[in-house]
């Protein structure tokens, strides 16, 4: 037995362990103990010795574009043909499953943005645990900037178990990082410091124990809604990225039956165009990118050509860095324009948040 198949057999015995352990009051305490010696033994497993996912062909995948896009979905729901109507790429598309048998890459021009959409191969139920394409495709999925999760009209359903099968796997959609701050010392055991006290301080010290912390520090900036929240921060191998969802082939149901597309995801029908903007609008809003264009000159025209592509939040001093390390010396001032500028040419700071389409002179 190797260590991977020790180590899977550790985790079944702790699943086991979990389910069959009621949860109340009295066991608040064991059953966080038990989930983060789950999560380290996975955090092991998910190592650099195993995230290609064992043999055969590994997806190595070349990123390029302002940011990069992947289509997750169970095989056969129209990857390929949405793929084919918002990049130049040429993905075979077919009326059988596993089509998609490698990584198909396509670039999505939108707003002045290029975006790397890839699409992959059919994710079946269980991706978490190794079936079918499940790991290599979540090493992809990891190294991305936004997931888009697709499934049919039928099955609708298949949204729900695969965000839990990403959740297993450590995949945080559409969720941003805990505020839990870690500072290892040499000596002095576990110190939490916690103002909220959502959490019995020795449950959370015993967590901390079992995510491998001797000697440490642990300021918790945010109310914990669960351990589970706190073992997350704790966990080196946690991935946090935006998310999309899609219900393809819309064109084969009744109106009534349509209605039953939950709020927030996007009904398509590439073939005919329909929800292809809006698919696109929604990849540019979760990605939380932002055009910023350079003047030459302080009352000059902005350079719309080549925009330089940033992430909301952002400040303008970062744009600087991104022109020039040697530039950043020798500006003082900096003024902006655009819909969120209190008024046109207005002088900001440098930590100032950068916006979409703002425009930017700097000056000595």
């Amino acid at each position: 037995m190797n260590k991977e198949e020790i180590i899977k057999m550790k985790i079944s015995r702790v699943e086991k362990e979990i389910r069959d352990t009621p949860y109340d009051k009295s066991s608040e305490h064991h059953h966080g103990v038990l989930k983060a010696k789950l999560s380290k033994l996975k955090d092991e497993l998910e190592g650099p010795s195993n995230s290609g996912g064992g043999g055969g062909v590994g997806y190595a995948i070349k990123h390029s574009g302002d940011a990069s896009v992947v289509l997750v979905g169970l095989p056969s729901v129209g990857k390929s043909t949405l793929l084919n109507a918002v990049t130049n790429a040429e993905s075979k598309v077919g009326n059988y499953d596993f089509t998609t048998l490698g990584v198909i890459p396509g670039m999505m021009e939108y707003k002045g943005v290029r975006i790397q959409i890839l699409d992959l191969p059919g994710i079946i139920e269980g991706a978490a645990g190794g079936k079918g394409f499940g790991k290599k495709v979540l090493s992809v999925i990891r190294a991305s900037n936004l997931v888009v999760l697709m499934t049919d009209i039928q099955r609708i359903d298949w949204l729900k178990k695969i965000g839990r099968e990403m959740e297993e796997a450590g995949v945080r959609l559409n969720q941003r990082p805990p505020k839990i701050h870690v500072h290892r010392l040499d000596r002095g055991a576990i110190q939490i410091v916690d103002p909220f006290k959502t959490i019995a301080k020795d449950t959370l010290i015993d967590v901390a124990k079992e995510m491998g912390l001797e000697n440490a520090t642990i300021q918790i900036g945010e109310k914990l809604e669960s351990i589970d929240r706190f073992i997350d921060g704790l966990s080196k191998t946690r991935t946090y990225i935006p998310l999309v969802e899609v219900v393809t082939k819309i064109d084969m149901v009744e109106e009534k039956i349509k209605k039953n597309i939950p709020g927030g995801v996007i009904g398509l029908f590439a073939e005919k165009s329909i929800g292809v903007e809006e698919f696109k609008e929604a990849v540019w809003k979760g990605l939380g990118l932002v055009r910023v264009y350079l003047k030459r000159e302080r009352n000059g025209i902005p350079d719309k050509g080549e925009p330089l592509i940033m992430k909301r939040g952002q400040s303008i001093e970062m744009v600087l860095k991104k022109i020039s390390t040697q530039m950043s010396q020798d500006i003082t001032r900096v003024f902006i324009w655009g819909r969120e500028a209190k008024f046109q040419g207005q002088e900001v700071s440098f930590r100032y948040p950068v916006f979409d389409e703002m425009e930017v002179w700097f000056g000595r």
